[in-house]
């Protein structure tokens, strides 16, 4: 099609590669806020639920640990809880992610802007 051109035609394909990437990560974006994670503290007593974007969805707490004078071990609890499921979301972010570059045939330790 671009023949005798010389590189323009390799720079045509590199563009609709990029424009194709972009497509796709804005997509993977979106998906990530539908995909959720569970963390989980205190041996699962306390659970949070998350999407692969880090938004916090939901907090399930076993009422067996209330207890008037745990107040700090609850709330410490609560806080693990969230942390997991906040660091399986960047995991889960990173996979797909991963997944995504591979599709496309790029490197899969490529550093994109997310």
């Amino acid at each position: 099609m671009l023949k005798g051109l010389g590189g323009l035609g390799d720079m045509a394909k590199m563009m609709k590669s990029a424009q194709e990437l972009q497509t796709k990560m804005a997509q993977m974006q979106d998906d990530l806020h539908n995909v959720m994670v569970t963390g989980e503290a205190g041996a699962g007593l306390v659970k949070a639920t998350a999407s692969a974007k880090g938004d916090l969805k939901g907090l399930d707490i076993d009422p067996s640990i209330f207890n008037g004078d745990d107040k700090e071990v609850v709330e410490d609890l609560i806080l693990a809880a969230i942390k997991d499921a906040q660091a399986k979301a960047a995991e889960k972010a990173q996979e797909e992610m991963t997944k995504l570059t591979e599709s496309m045939g790029l490197p899969k330790d490529i550093k994109l802007p997310f």
